[in-house]
C-alpha cells in the first residue's frame, strides 16, 4: 500500500474547513499578523504567524492525503490565501510557497517523502519554499538551468545557484530542479534541505518591498541529494502534473491584494467620493471585476487535472489576469488615498509595491505572455 493510500484509509484528525477555518483564518490575520505587518514589510520573517496558519489547517486544504477528506480542495486553500493577502500579501506569497513545497511531494510518487515530510508540511511544522523560479523560466526557453548534478548510486551531487528563493530559513525545504550529466542526461527534480551541507543562504540585496519574505541566494557546493527525495525523474511528466496548481494557487494572492485595494478605495470615499468620482477603476468597477476572476478561478480549480491544452491555457491566462488587476488596483488605492497613501507606513504604497510583486514573480507577466503566444500558436 501506498503512503498516499495509507493516508486516505487512515485520515488525519479532521481540520475545519468552510468558514470554520476561513474564520479562523481572519482571527489570525486579526491577532497575530495585522499589528506584523509593517514590520515584515521591513524584513521581519513571520514564522510564528505561518505555524499558526498551520495549525489550523491552512497548509493541508489542497492535499487530499493530509485534509481528512481524500479531496484536492484547490478553492480552499485560495480562499484562506485570499485573506491572508488582504491584510499583507508578503504572508500570503509565504502561503502560497508552503502550499507549493507540499504539492510537490503530494503529487510525487515518492513514499517516503509521503510519510516523513509532506505531514510537517501541511501542519506547518517544516517550512519551505519553492525555488522553481529558474527552472520554470529555463523550461520557457527563456534562461539556463542554473544547478548541475552528477549521478551517483545513491543519489546525486549537485553544483551551482539560484539567486531568489522564499520562505527560507534554518532547516526549512525547498524543491530543486538540476540537470544531471553524464551517460544518461537529463533533468531530475528533488527535495533539498537548507540545513545540509555545502547549502549556503545569503541575502545579496535589499528590495523595495517584500522583505520579510525570507528570500535568499542559494548556493550549492558538492551537495549531496540522496535518491529517497526525489519528487520528478524523469521531469517533464512530473512538471506536467503539478504545473496548473503551481500557477493557479498564486491567483490567492492577487485576489487578496485587490481585495485589500478595494477596501482602502471604500474606506475614504465618506471622506473624498466627492471628487474620487473623477477617478478611473473605481471601487464598485474593480469589485465586480474581482468577482468574476474569482467565479473564473474557482470554476478551474475544481478541474484541476484537465489535461487538455487549452485548461492550461486559461490557467496561464487567469494568473496574467491576475497581474493586471493587482496593478491598476493598486494603482487605483494610491490616486483614491491621495496624499495619506503616499506616506512611508501607508497601506496603499504598500500594496503598490505588492502589486508589482504579483506581475514580476515568476511566472512573470512576460513570461506569463511568452507561454501564452506559444501556445495560441499550436
Amino acid at each position: 500500500m501506498t503512503a498516499v493510500a495509507a493516508n486516505l484509509k487512515n485520515p488525519p484528525s479532521s481540520f475545519p474547513e468552510g468558514e470554520l477555518l476561513f474564520n479562523q483564518v481572519r482571527d489570525i490575520v486579526r491577532d497575530k499578523l495585522a499589528p506584523l505587518t509593517v514590520k515584515i514589510d521591513e524584513g521581519y520573517y513571520p514564522a510564528e504567524v505561518l505555524r499558526a496558519l498551520g495549525e489550523a489547517g491552512v497548509f493541508r486544504q489542497h492535499l487530499a492525503s493530509q485534509n481528512g477528506r481524500g479531496e484536492f480542495d484547490i478553492n480552499a486553500a485560495l480562499k484562506a490565501m485570499d485573506i491572508v493577502s488582504q491584510e499583507c500579501m508578503s504572508t500570503g506569497f509565504m502561503v502560497w510557497a508552503q502550499n507549493v513545497a507540499a504539492w510537490y511531494v503530494e503529487m510525487s510518487d515518492n513514499d517516503y517523502l509521503k510519510r516523513t515530510l509532506l505531514p510537517k508540511l501541511a501542519r506547518g511544522e517544516a517550512l519551505g519554499g519553492t525555488a522553481l523560479s529558474n527552472p520554470m523560466k529555463y523550461l520557457a526557453g527563456i534562461e539556463p538551468l542554473l544547478l548541475s548534478a552528477v549521478e551517483t548510486e545513491d543519489g546525486f551531487i549537485l553544483n551551482g545557484t539560484l539567486p531568489w528563493v522564499s520562505n527560507l530559513g534554518p532547516d526549512h525545504w525547498f524543491g530543486s530542479i538540476f540537470k544531471v550529466g553524464g551517460n544518461k542526461s537529463r533533468d531530475v527534480m528533488a527535495m533539498v534541505n537548507t540545513s545540509w551541507a555545502g547549502v549556503t543562504l545569503k541575502q545579496l540585496a535589499k528590495f523595495c518591498g517584500m522583505e520579510g519574505t525570507g528570500t535568499y541566494a542559494l548556493s550549492f557546493k558538492d551537495v549531496f541529494v540522496p535518491r529517497n527525495h526525489v519528487l520528478g525523474d524523469p521531469l517533464i511528466p512530473y512538471i506536467k502534473k503539478i504545473k496548473a496548481g503551481f500557477v493557479l494557487l498564486q491567483t490567492g494572492m492577487a485576489t487578496g491584494l485587490v481585495e485589500g485595494c478595494i477596501k482602502l478605495c471604500e474606506d475614504v470615499e465618506p471622506k473624498l467620493g466627492h471628487v474620487n468620482c473623477y477617478l478611473d477603476d473605481r471601487p464598485d468597477e474593480l469589485r465586480e471585476e474581482l468577482e468574476d476572476a474569482r467565479d473564473l478561478i474557482s470554476s478551474l480549480g475544481e478541474d484541476i487535472f484537465n489535461k487538455d491544452a487549452e485548461f492550461m491555457r486559461t490557467v496561464l491566462e487567469v494568473r496574467l489576469l491576475g497581474s493586471e488587476l493587482s496593478l491598476r488596483a493598486a494603482n487605483s488605492a494610491m490616486l483614491h488615498t491621495g496624499a495619506s497613501g503616499y506616506l512611508h507606513d501607508a497601506p496603499a504604497q504598500r500594496k503598490l509595491r505588492e502589486a508589482y510583486f504579483v506581475a514580476i514573480v515568476t511566472p512573470a507577466t512576460k513570461h506569463l505572455r511568452k507561454e501564452i503566444d506559444a501556445m495560441a500558436a499550436l
